[in-house]
């Protein structure tokens, strides 16, 4: 697929309205007179060369009906791009749409440059791309001034919002590497395509879960097509997240899919440690994370204190250390020392739990604090 949108490219830097307080991102943009697509047949006449996947083109007042007017109770999140809703697609919608739960992402309307031209990168790339670990875009709508995206509905949200969550059960250490191995899956995927993809924007935001805590990649509005034949990188605007974007790709502009590798090891730095790629409330050494981290990795003495202490220690020494180990190797400051993403999946699929062998040591663990209730209870009443 080629860029549909080069001519778009931007020259100046500023901060996303995307980006959260503690996770600004970097960006840089002009203003471009160049015409975006305002209509349905527009959006398909770009999508013509590449796409493998049928989209839905909805009407703006179908997703009214899908997503009760918009009601603010179903609200699922929202960002710099504007709110993301619950929705779902009755039978009799449109003859031909079967009924489903969907998530309706509805960019803020105005009018902006980079709104318009990440909501068609997302069209684009999900539109031609299909794997287990990206989330499935169902259709969109380009309606007036309206930009909306409509995919599958993911259960459980975000990774962050589960990992950092203060009001869910901390997460396993088998459910992190399940984790894990699906991004890295899905990243592999997209290194690997046929015509390459960098995802730029890999973070535990972006990384959508399901009821049964299978991982898939969501948002791509910042994904570049990679370099082909004999170049290593492309040169490209600056975009990206602080705290997960790869230095190098900060200081020179140059993206590979190391960028996105470098950015993985962030995010399994998060899931080993607990702890957010910046968090401007802890002491001043540790607000980044890859800074306070990477030296106690590699001494095996030492980076077990790293590891997340809501898991209390119930995990497995050998595949924490694997994990630690990998982590580092990603955070490697030479792009080219980095393992492949699909290095990283051989690495990751041995420190996969079987689910029913998960399941019963949680069923054992349970029955074990019931045995050690019901013997101090005897204990007491004996006592007394």
């Amino acid at each position: 697929m080629g860029n549909c949108w080069c001519r778009w490219e931007t020259s100046i830097y500023r901060v996303s309205t995307n980006a959260k307080p503690d996770q600004p991102q970097l960006v840089k943009q002009r203003n471009d007179d160049s015409k975006l697509p305002s209509n349905p047949k527009e959006v398909e006449d770009l999508r013509r060369d590449s796409a493998a996947n049928p989209l839905v083109a909805f009407t703006f007042n179908e997703l009214k009906i899908i997503t009760g007017n918009f009601r603010q109770d179903r609200v699922l999140g929202g960002g710099g791009f504007g709110s993301v809703y619950k929705g779902f697609i009755s039978e009799d919608l449109r003859e031909g749409l079967a009924p489903l739960p969907v998530a309706v992402k509805v960019h803020d309307g105005d009018n902006s440059y980079q709104g318009h031209r990440e909501w068609l990168a997302e069209v684009i790339f999900l539109g031609q791309l299909s794997h287990p670990n990206l989330v499935k875009l169902i259709g969109y709508c380009c309606e007036d001034e309206h930009r909306v995206l409509i995919y599958e509905y993911m259960a459980r949200g975000s990774v962050e919002n589960n990992l950092f969550s203060r009001v869910l059960l901390p997460m396993s250490w088998s459910t992190r590497m399940k984790i894990a191995f699906g991004a890295a899956k899905g990243l592999a995927f997209l290194h690997e395509a046929e015509k390459p993809v960098i995802y730029r924007d890999f973070k535990t935001s972006n990384i959508l879960l399901d009821l049964d805590y299978n991982a898939k990649l969501s948002d791509f509005g910042l994904a570049k097509d990679g370099p082909e034949g004999d170049k290593s990188h492309v040169s490209t605007r600056i975009m990206g997240t602080y705290g997960y974007a790869a230095p190098e790709y900060i200081m020179t502009g140059h993206l590979s899919s190391s960028s996105d590798v470098y950015s993985f090891g962030i995010v399994l730095l998060e899931l080993l440690t607990g702890r957010k790629s910046l968090d401007k409330f802890r002491p001043a050494r540790e607000q980044n994370l890859a800074d306070w981290a990477l030296p106690l990795l590699k001494e095996k003495k030492k980076f077990l204190n790293i590891i997340d202490p809501r898991l209390e220690g119930d995990y497995p020494i050998k595949g924490v250390h694997k994990a630690a180990m990998l982590a580092y190797h990603c955070l490697n400051r030479n792009p080219k020392a980095r393992p492949l993403m699909r290095d990283i999946v051989d690495s990751l699929e041995p420190l996969q739990v079987p689910t029913e062998v998960s399941t019963e040591k949680t069923m054992l663990t349970i029955i074990s604090q019931v045995s050690d209730t019901e013997s101090k209870g005897k204990e007491d009443a004996q006592s007394n």
